[in-house]
């Protein structure tokens, strides 16, 4: 009795244990060094740096699940809850200054340094003043969250999208700055927005009202407009829909040249783990098989067309588009290779599987047996860039085009595929082999043509990685590769193409664009797939079917005289 006493009061009064709980998430933060390193760069120069909004940030989140945990959901008891949440974290943190003014903690945590704990009182010469403000700090951000939460949804949504783009422009600015002064006109508009290290305070208001305006404009009338296209007529709806066609393929076509070298070489890594993540897509996503040993047919588009393509090796010398045919030919072969003998195992046992093929072809293409064929630890070098005509795609601009090419030749096939007979066979069997199977569905075949298909896709796109970079060698080809992909498909949302663009935006653009703090990467990397596992499961853009299955509990079960009214026969 008093254990379910103890545990309705926690589930009332949530925010001392969730304080608690965001108060270690802080500590450990500033012990590992983020903070400090984020406080190199502001998001409003002057007012705010880019570390003290990662610990806004997290508490503020905090603070919002204890205000959406908080039962009854009286209004005084949500403000004090998040109060409470905010309040606490930071007492924590106060905690933490303290401790280091009496102990020496560099001896076991370097990163607590003076410049980390003059950070956290806002600078101020007094201890006493400095703590005042921290915790003052910390009970306004609990309480200001929870007046967000008790805010109206619209204006929820728009108020959570302005400080949202304030933190997103102010830790890209090394790369939004420069692209708005290389367009002339918007030279001037980037030059107001950002002022030395970070958003100008103008700018920054300038740029949250227009975010949330923006916002809480769609959220008001979006649906209706939504509605509005549904009803048009069937020839005004196809010119709209060809006319945004057209302009999405505009867009696409300038993106290189508006971004610049940097951001174009980051576009053609993205391009890379979308062409993959599509690949795997169809084995995982749609077909339900768990391969972890996807990056081995990578490596086999990757080495097919360097030894058909290199003078290094001299056996051959073809071109980029003489070798890719038998790139993704040698793919689909070891894709069905692989099938065969994994046709009965499933889930984790797969997955071993798989993985153990994976290493397989790693450690042949370093062995000193294969050397002369394959260049064994030296790899394979002056490999043939893609050429049409006179035009070589050589710098990562030129590439970009190559990749959108092949990722959307794959979408194409992906789409027709989902959508057919053998789509359908394959969603059958992610969701019941066994029932498949009694539905007349030949599993062998099936099976085989997923992995084939999905190897196919990977070998394209090894070959055109080769060759983008020139060379090939086998510390490219780990494991890491497999979980990244599959990272993203999970991220984006198990068997959606959209979603697959997304993730891969989400896990590999941009880390890619915060590489100067790529030592935290892997730390933020899995905080994020352990956030969308808790939030939002279904991934950032779902497959409908699967959006359902998870979702299933969430909706209102029928009335109990609704069931008998149905049950009874008439």
């Amino acid at each position: 009795m008093m254990d379910s006493m103890n545990m309705t009061s926690a589930q009332q009064f949530p925010g001392l244990r969730l304080g608690l709980i965001g108060g270690a998430c802080l500590v450990l933060l500033s012990l590992i060094g983020m903070v400090h390193a984020f406080n190199q760069r502001e998001i409003v120069s002057g007012v705010i740096s880019m570390g003290q909004t990662l610990l806004l940030f997290t508490a503020a989140f905090l603070a919002y699940t204890a205000a959406a945990r908080t039962r009854p959901e009286a209004a005084g008891r949500i403000l004090a809850s998040a109060a409470t949440a905010g309040l606490v974290m930071t007492a924590l943190l106060l905690l933490l200054v303290l401790v280091g003014q009496l102990v020496n903690m560099r001896q076991v945590f370097i990163n607590a340094s003076p410049a980390l704990f003059n950070s956290l009182l806002f600078y101020q010469e007094s201890l006493p003043a400095g703590g005042a403000l921290l915790l003052l700090a910390g009970a306004v951000t609990g309480l200001g969250t929870g007046l967000l939460y008790l805010t109206p949804a619209l204006w929820r949504r728009a108020l959570i999208a302005g400080f949202s783009s304030l933190a997103v422009a102010g830790m890209l600015q090394d790369l939004i700055a420069p692209v708005l002064s290389a367009w002339g006109p918007l030279a001037a508009v980037g030059e107001w927005i950002f002022s030395g290290n970070g958003l100008s305070v103008t700018g920054a208001a300038s740029l949250f009202i227009l975010i949330a305006g923006g916002t809480a404009a769609w959220a008001a009338k979006g649906e209706s407009l939504r509605r509005r296209v549904e009803r048009m007529e069937t020839g005004p709806k196809r010119r709209l829909k060809l006319a945004s066609l057209l302009v999405a393929a505009l867009v696409l076509l300038i993106l290189p040249h508006a971004l610049g070298l940097f951001l174009s070489e980051v576009l053609t890594i993205v391009g890379l783990y979308i062409l993959l993540g599509l690949g795997l897509n169809i084995v995982v996503g749609f077909a339900g098989l768990l391969d972890l040993g996807y990056v081995a047919f990578f490596a086999i588009g990757s080495y097919t067309v360097a030894i058909l393509t290199s003078p290094e090796i001299g056996r051959f010398t073809m071109t980029f588009w003489q070798a890719l045919p038998f790139a993704i030919l040698f793919g689909v072969i070891a894709g069905v290779m692989l099938g065969i003998p994994v046709l009965k195992m499933r889930g984790d046992y797969l997955a071993i599987a798989t993985l153990g093929f994976g290493e397989i072809i790693r450690i042949l293409v370093l062995s000193d047996a294969l050397r002369p064929w394959l260049g064994g630890a030296q790899g394979i070098g002056k490999i043939t860039k893609a050429q049409i005509g006179s035009f070589e795609f050589a710098s990562p601009q030129e590439v970009y085009y190559l990749l959108l090419a092949g990722c959307i030749l794959v979408g194409f096939i992906s789409w027709r595929l989902r959508d057919s007979r053998l789509g359908r066979a394959w969603m059958a069997m992610r969701e019941d082999e066994d029932v498949a199977q009694a539905m007349g569905i030949n599993l062998v075949a099936t099976k085989l043509l997923a992995f084939a298909t999905g190897a196919g896709f990977s070998a394209l796109s090894g070959a055109i990685f080769a060759s983008k970079i020139g060379s090939v060698y086998p510390h490219s080809f780990n494991v890491m590769i497999s979980i990244n992909i599959l990272c993203v498909i999970i991220v984006g949302g198990m068997g959606s193409m959209p979603g697959v663009v997304v993730g891969a935006i989400a896990l590999v653009g941009l880390p890619e664009l915060l590489r100067e703090f790529a030592e935290y990467r892997l730390l933020v990397y899995g905080a994020a797939l352990v956030a969308m596992m808790l939030l939002k499961p279904e991934g950032l853009w779902p497959e409908a079917t699967h959006k359902r299955e998870l979702h299933e509990a969430d909706e209102p079960a029928p009335s109990t005289g609704a069931g008998r009214a149905a049950a009874s026969p008439r």
